[in-house]
Parts: structure tokens; C-alpha cells; sequence
């Protein structure tokens, strides 16, 4: 058989199979196997993909829930837009709205207490990303994306957009505070 001449047989799976090709196949089916076994070992034990809840809702009815959260825990305001600061007591369920181009309120929670933080879009599709954390979920309109955190270092955690959602997409920057218990 020549690379010039088609060969004389045209049903290709009645051809012999070279050596170095049959090792190739097999490697390529030994590395498919061990991936598909490392995506749900990774999700269990990664600690990297969260486990999370997603709940219909309106944008009327979150916002409701965030100004009460709001009004009730709110310590002192940032910045000139007077962007409020919350901290809620451990354990709460927290909300954090977020519309073009800015994450409302900023969080303040305290180490190694857990909190249920909830999050939903007023606008568009936005991308909620914790660092130094690396947390990462879609926030789509119309759902409450609910996850569990605990910050467990003293670090001041930031939160940005990692979806474009238009021209001030860059500005997209939230923060969430950490404190000593009791503070």
C-alpha cells in the first residue's frame, strides 16, 4: 500500500491495524478512562466545585430579601456611592445582589463561621468569582444561586465578574470583609 494510492480496499475497518497505531488507540482509551473516573473523584474530593442550591425567583422578590438583610445588619457605608456594609451574625443567610456593573451590599463575616450566601442577578448573566479563594458559579437572572462559605483565613476576600457583561464589566468588583469572631 502506498500514501499516493488509494488503497485497494475501501472499507476501512477491514484493514490491519499497525502496531504504533494500536498503541496509540490504547493510550488514548486508558487516558479517556482515567479522566472520566478523576471528573466525579475531583468534585468530591477537589474541594473545588461546590456543592450548591439554585431556587427560581424574581428580581422584585431578591432585592426585597437583600434591602431587608440590609436594613437590618448594616454597620457603616464605602465609598462615594455610599455602598452599605452588612455583617450578618454566623450562620445567616446572606444575599448579595449583583446588577451593571457592581456587587451591593459589601459583606463583612466573621472566621471560621459559616454562612449560607445567596446570590442573584438583577440584569444579566454575571460571573460570581471569590479570590483568593477561587470559588467560581454562573449568577443567571431569574435564579438564587445559594453557597455555603466559610472564610477560613484573615485575608479580605474580593469578589469579581468573570463573565463580559458590557462596558463597565471591568469595574465589577465587590468585596467581602473578614473578621475575628466577636468583632
Amino acid at each position: 500500500m502506498s500514501t499516493i494510492q488509494p488503497p485497494s480496499e475501501t472499507i476501512w475497518w477491514k484493514q490491519p491495524l499497525d502496531r504504533v497505531e494500536f498503541t496509540w488507540i490504547l493510550i488514548a482509551l486508558t487516558w479517556s478512562i482515567i479522566m472520566f473516573i478523576m471528573m466525579p473523584l475531583w468534585h468530591v474530593y477537589g474541594k473545588q466545585n461546590l456543592s450548591n442550591e439554585a431556587y427560581r425567583t424574581t428580581p422584585a422578590a431578591f432585592m426585597k430579601k437583600a434591602q431587608a438583610m440590609v436594613d437590618e445588619y448594616t454597620v457603616r457605608t464605602e465609598t462615594d456611592q455610599k455602598i452599605p456594609v452588612v455583617h450578618p451574625p454566623p450562620g445567616s443567610d446572606v444575599y448579595l445582589v449583583a446588577r451593571l456593573w457592581s456587587w451591593w451590599p459589601l459583606l463583612e463575616l466573621e472566621k471560621d463561621q459559616t454562612y449560607r450566601l445567596h446570590i442573584s442577578s438583577m440584569d444579566w448573566q454575571h460571573g460570581f468569582s471569590l479570590q483568593p479563594v477561587n470559588i467560581n458559579t454562573q449568577i443567571v437572572p431569574g435564579y438564587e444561586m445559594v453557597l455555603t462559605v466559610t472564610p477560613d483565613t484573615d485575608i479580605d476576600q474580593t469578589i469579581i465578574c468573570n463573565e463580559f457583561c458590557g462596558i463597565g464589566h471591568h469595574n465589577m468588583v465587590g468585596k467581602i470583609y473578614v473578621t475575628e469572631a466577636g468583632q
